[in-house]
């Protein structure tokens, strides 16, 4: 347990006797100065979480010494204390972060009452900055990979200004964290930040929980109740998969997004509301549109600033890093033993094709360190499935017979490797390969290599000097 320290400042010793005394009792450490710029260098060394300061004193006065312990030490608790105080010296006490002010002379049940509540003020705001700090790690985005620290980038510019987000990804890439980083680094921060996974409640139910309704407003409402977009005002509210919303309920949300007002399900009433919009889906909403289940001007309104989650297959550099992370915080939930996946492990890990992305990646990980007995988890401790599914392919050279068959083969066998590891994506292979998106078309079509989607994946990206597009020809 945190020892109570508590400094005394003042120039007469038998009020800092009495004082220390009584503080003693209580079983608080105690350490006293007689003169101001002594207190300022005991404070440094002694790092009390309270103190106790008299007003009046020769040379370096109370309220000097106020100032001082506030600029070291924004947080501490100063109680003042003065024979003669005044109103004038109370308020600006006061305005310099005084906690209280006591009058001398100094009964025992006033100064242990007032170091009391101090204490539990000053243990309050300790344990709200170690919630935030508990807080901010826990949506840490982890990864150094380019494209994650081009999100990281991405979210900072984003959480500046009031616009309207969408995040776009797969399921399990995280879009929630990205959603909490935009409110945590926003003006919002402090104030609520609201969930709700639109495809999780009932279609007859939704609008209530967005909205709230009024009491008798439908069988079984009892009571009046408070939506999410009240319990959000003023801070954000994140609509996880709002690709399953109902039409009605867009068209509300719309209404909210357009002016800043809700109806109560039962109310006639409109209520105006300071909410900041993230949105997030895994689903193409234009293709949703086109099927008639997705209102396009809604779209527009939350497409403002579209921001898209990559998989766990397009950022494999951080799937070491996310290992040793979730071992970490596993480790610390659950009390494990420490652990640590072997180098063979881990390369395994990263070659695997993860279709539930970062989720899946932490199941894993949490399943393996508990069935593993061993600190060190190695290649035959992760499940079947993994050790079967990558047994390196070798390529087969019986059966050709020339240099130039050997050669296309060899291309081939290459390419379609490497293909795999970026996932497909052509301009990110040619990039890693240092082959010219142009030549890396030519070779595929040569070789015959079928590639899903081969060129969707540039769209939308520059292009080297000298390059034509993937769909152009010579």
């Amino acid at each position: 347990m945190e020892e109570k320290k508590v400094l005394v400042i003042d120039d007469e010793n038998n009020i800092i006797d009495s004082i220390k005394m009584v503080l003693e009792y209580e079983n608080y450490l105690v350490e006293t100065a007689n003169t101001g710029l002594d207190g300022i260098e005991i404070f440094k060394k002694f790092e009390p979480q309270i103190v106790l300061l008299d007003v009046k004193m020769p040379g370096f006065n109370g309220m000097d010494v106020l100032k001082n312990l506030k600029n070291i030490d924004d947080d501490i608790e100063v109680i003042m204390i003065s024979g003669h105080s005044g109103i004038e010296e109370a308020v600006e006490a006061s305005k310099l972060g005084a906690f209280d002010f006591l009058e001398k002379p100094i009964s025992r049940e006033k100064l242990t009452l007032t170091v009391r509540n101090a204490f539990e003020k000053n243990s309050l705001i300790k344990e709200n900055i170690f919630l935030k700090t508990v807080n901010k790690r826990k949506y840490e985005i982890i990864g150094e990979s380019k494209v994650v620290n081009d999100l990281k980038k991405i979210i900072s510019k984003v959480a500046k200004v009031n616009s309207t987000v969408l995040v776009l990804g797969d399921s399990g890439t995280g879009k929630e964290l990205i959603a909490r980083n935009i409110h945590l680094l926003s003006s919002r921060k402090d104030k609520n930040f609201v969930q709700i996974n639109c495809a999780a409640i009932p279609e007859e139910l939704i609008e209530s929980e967005l909205f709230g309704h009024e009491k008798g407003s439908f069988t079984g409402a009892f009571e009046k109740k408070i939506g999410k977009f009240d319990s959000a005002h003023r801070g954000s509210i994140f609509l996880d998969e709002i690709g399953d919303l109902s039409l009605k309920a867009q068209a509300k949300v719309l209404r909210v997004l357009e002016d800043g007002e809700i109806q109560r399900v039962g109310s006639s009433e409109m209520k105006k509301v300071d909410v900041r919009v993230i949105a997030a889906t895994n689903k193409d909403l234009k293709q949703e549109i086109e099927k008639g289940k997705f209102r396009e001007d809604l779209y527009f309104r939350l497409n403002v600033v579209p921001i898209f989650s990559p998989s766990l297959n397009e950022r494999r550099d951080d799937i070491p890093i996310l290992i040793k992370h979730f071992v970490k915080v596993l480790s610390e939930e659950n009390n494990f033993k420490k652990k640590e996946f072997s180098d063979d492990a881990i390369n395994l890990l990263v070659k695997y094709d993860w279709k539930g992305n970062i989720r899946e990646l932490r199941n894993l990980v949490e399943r393996v360190m508990i069935m593993t007995d061993s600190r060190i988890i190695k290649v035959n401790d992760l499940p079947e499935y993994f050790r079967t599914n990558f047994k390196e392919e070798v390529m087969d050279f019986s059966s050709i017979k020339e240099w130039r068959d050997f050669k296309k083969e060899s291309e081939k066998f290459y390419l379609n490797k490497k293909l795999i590891e970026f996932n497909n994506n052509l301009a990110r292979t040619a990039r890693e390969i240092n082959l010219p998106r142009s030549n890396l078309y030519k070779k595929i079509e040569n070789l015959g290599i079928i590639v899903a989607n081969n060129r969707e994946a540039d769209n939308g990206m520059p292009r080297e000097n000298g390059e034509e597009s993937p769909g152009s020809t010579e």
